[in-house]
């Protein structure tokens, strides 16, 4: 396969994003949070988890230039607000490089009237004072890229900065109802992951068995230990142009269609295929991976997303214990509502939880409300 596009290119060794501090966006009415390779946030619903992954497509809008239709795609100013408490919303994101300097993007949006404005706009770069960026009010959609290859020439890590922020993608829970696009058969396209609705899943898999035969294997040593009856992926064509992909058990001597597939096998192939695949951005932000998902494939999938910080930063968000048993406090988030009703985020492992996990597993001291997040 040719002419496959990868995702904007980010420097070897840069760590990623490093803090967020967001007001005014709907709970999340003043959190400052540090971000890690692998943030998992867990908490009772409403507690802003995916309002905390909204940001991210917000800022990731403002850097592809569709902040606008961003914010009209969550129904305007008004409805992404906190409610009855703010009339601007505001954001500041860091980015550490490792050679000791940062990179700090701050984004303040007022309610004007019946629509917003962008009432500040800037990237710093922390090495001088006098290096700052300012973007308010050059465009409604953001960021100038001229002004922002000036500004690189001064912070290398520029262009990382817009990249990562630019790669940030948002995946919901996969669709697999009889007509989802997992289940039929696909048109061959370049493709370097398998697209949010599993719309390029054969695409994708079939440019990784072609051209990185690494990736493709890690997929399929990763479906063998989730099913031990698997033995391959085939991509039978059904038309000019068009795939098929079956599933080969060693049980039967007839493949296995897509179609034929459980939800939670299609989710967790999905899944893998996504966290292995070449084209991850700088951030991959995924809500509820444990959908349909047996209990004892959680601690496989644990180990997937902790294996795929070598290639993303990885924001999630979940409802499930048993995937915290799997999970490290360094690894957790745990997500509060405040007697405001206002949204408080803390790491788990800020908490001494040392004696607790003597006696009890991580998942059951979450359950007791050691660590706040209740679920």
């Amino acid at each position: 396969m040719s002419g496959i596009q990868t995702a904007p290119e980010v420097r070897k060794g840069q760590p990623g994003f490093n803090q967020i501090h967001v007001k005014g966006f709907r709970r999340l009415y003043d959190v400052d949070l540090d971000l890690r390779p692998l943030t998992v946030l867990i908490g009772a619903n409403g507690t802003g988890k995916t309002s905390l992954l909204d940001v991210f497509s917000l800022l990731a809008a403002s850097a592809n230039k569709r902040l606008d239709a961003a914010i009209r795609d969550f129904g305007g100013i008004d409805a992404v607000l906190t409610f009855e408490r703010a009339r601007e919303m505001a954001f500041e994101l860091t980015l550490e490089d490792p050679k000791a300097w940062e990179l700090k993007y701050d984004l303040a949006i007022a309610a004007r009237g019946l629509g917003h404005q962008i009432t500040v706009e800037r990237l710093k770069g922390s090495r001088n004072a006098n290096d700052v960026l300012n973007l308010a009010g050059s465009s409604p959609s953001s960021f100038i890229e001229t002004n922002l290859s000036a500004f690189s020439h001064l912070f290398l890590g520029g262009d990382d900065f817009l990249n990562r922020l630019r790669g940030v993608t948002h995946y919901h829970t996969l669709q697999v109802d009889g007509r989802a696009p997992v289940r039929i058969p696909q048109p061959v396209r370049p493709a370097t992951v398998p697209g949010a609705n599993g719309e390029d899943l054969i695409s994708c898999l079939y440019s990784m068995r072609e051209t990185d035969r690494g990736r493709y294997e890690d997929v399929e040593a990763a479906l063998r230990a989730a099913f031990p009856g698997f033995e391959r992926l085939d991509f039978p064509p059904v038309a000019a142009g068009m795939l098929a992909m079956t599933w080969k058990d060693r049980h039967f001597s007839r493949p296995i269609f897509m179609n034929q597939l459980s939800e939670g096998m299609l989710r967790f192939l999905w899944l893998a295929t996504l966290l292995y695949s070449p084209g991850l951005g700088g951030v991959t932000l995924i809500d509820e991976p444990e959908v349909s998902l047996h209990p004892e494939l959680l601690s496989l999938l644990a180990a997937l997303l902790r294996d795929a910080t070598s290639r993303t930063q990885l924001i999630v968000a979940t409802h499930a214990d048993r995937l915290v048993r799997f999970l490290e406090p360094k690894e957790i988030v745990a997500m509060d509502v405040n007697d405001e009703g206002m949204v408080e985020a803390h790491w788990a492992d800020e908490f001494d939880l040392e004696e607790w996990l003597k006696e009890y597993t991580l998942d059951e001291v979450w359950r007791k409300g050691r660590i706040g997040g209740r679920a």
